[in-house]
């Protein structure tokens, strides 16, 4: 590493802190003990999940677990979806091929799968020890924490069912925290469907290892942002010993995980139905202005030149920033599902194997403009007497979400 990327890096994380303070309803009150300690525990995690021996090995174990789960899944849905052309008839596409019946099955699989380590209790004890760090290191409350973490590995709305309880009971910057989480983070039934699109170009990857990586790195990232821009030290904590339970039983976690991946993987495909058909009548618009001044005109272009500088402080060159770039503002304006098959078919030289490493993690997370609205209509119907203060720390959550996912491509920039 030459004093060039030294000096980078150095501004990176200046510049990335620095764009969430304008943000700040308080700029004099921000503890900076907090940034730093963000940041710290971000690079601590990252150490162990990408250079402990043993923790590599483990993450083997999960990827061959994965394959094993992408196969039964195929299995299942070839059953209804999956049938060969008869001998002698003309080739066709199968229906297993598509987004529709080949990737999104994954989302329903891996939902049933996470209820039901919930229910046994794999994934709490998991997320207890995240969340239990994340409230030493950032005084915050119990409920709060529960929250954040657990988004590590069940989805975006999931995660406040935990804790329901409280949510009407919570101050506007742990509003501002578990929205922040959950946009800065990606599901773990939303994992598997991401990676059986970037397997074949990340063939050499562990995926699941990093996928893994930037939603654990993402939750003190988003931790440290929320408490730049609303720097409060109300605390609100559990008023029982145990943690909320959300399933009665395996069967229950088995119906209720399955039925919740079937809404999300619904969700998923219509709205990309939706976002690519609106993408492709402004394209159209633009590329008819363009086309009268002379020069390409386009969405992808236009959000490039945007998120450009901030591709660049993450770490990544700036002759390649602006490929970056686009990438990471098609996904905060449309979703992750479109930014990640268009990082997948970039032509071969556009970004080098380290910028599309740091790309890919500053494009983990929900953090687009249909996530909001989600986690609106979703935690709103929660607590609606809330729903004007979720509304009211939305864009911050947004913005938050979207430079935490960005810090975690910066940090794990300066292990690679």
């Amino acid at each position: 590493m030459n004093i060039l990327n030294i000096f980078q890096i150095f501004i990176g994380f200046i510049g990335l802190v620095a764009l969430a303070i304008p943000f700040s309803d308080n700029i004099k009150q921000i503890n900076y003990k907090y940034i730093f300690y963000g940041i710290l525990a971000q690079i601590f995690l990252a150490l162990i999940l990408l250079k402990v021996p043993l923790v590599i090995d483990a993450f083997e174990i999960l990827g061959n677990g994965v394959f094993v789960l992408q196969q039964a899944t195929q299995e299942g849905a070839s059953f209804l979806f999956g049938f060969a052309p008869a001998e002698g008839a003309p080739a066709y596409r199968s229906l297993l091929e598509t987004f529709a019946f080949g990737v999104l099955p994954y989302i329903i699989v891996m939902s049933c799968i996470s209820a039901i380590l919930w229910y046994w209790g794999v994934l709490p004890f998991i997320v207890n020890m995240l969340s239990k760090a994340c409230q030493k290191l950032f005084n915050i409350g119990g409920p709060v924490g529960l929250g954040a973490a657990a988004n590590v590995f069940i989805g975006q709305v999931e995660a406040p069912l935990l804790i329901k309880p409280y949510l009407k009971t919570l101050t506007n910057k742990e509003l501002l925290i578990l929205m922040t989480a959950g946009m800065a983070t990606v599901a773990g039934s939303v994992m598997v469907a991401l990676i059986s699109i970037l397997e074949v170009s990340f063939a050499d990857v562990n995926l699941i290892q990093h996928f893994i990586t930037a939603s654990v790195l993402s939750v003190p990232a988003a931790i440290m942002y929320a408490n730049i821009m609303i720097p409060s030290n109300s605390v609100t904590d559990f008023n029982e010993s145990k943690t909320p339970k959300i399933y009665k039983s395996t069967m229950d976690a088995i119906t209720r995980g399955t039925s919740d991946g079937a809404n999300v993987a619904v969700s998923v495909g219509t709205i990309l139905i939706t976002v690519l058909a609106l993408v492709y009548i402004v394209n159209a618009f633009l590329g008819m202005i363009g086309a009268q001044l002379g020069f390409d005109l386009s969405i992808e272009i236009i959000l490039g030149f945007v998120f450009a500088p901030i591709a660049w402080l993450m770490g990544i060159p700036w002759s390649e920033a602006i490929i970056s770039g686009e990438l990471l503002g098609v996904k905060t304006a449309l979703n992750e599902f479109i930014a990640y098959p268009a990082l997948a078919n970039l032509e071969d030289g556009l970004l080098s194997d380290k910028s599309k490493l740091i790309t890919f993690y500053g494009l983990c997370g929900f953090a687009n403009l249909s996530s909001v609205g989600i986690l609106i209509s979703g935690m709103g119907a929660m607590a609606p007497e809330r729903k004007q203060d979720l509304v009211d720390v939305s864009f911050k959550a947004l913005i938050a979400a979207t430079l935490a996912s960005c810090m975690t491509g910066l940090v794990v920039g300066l292990l690679i």
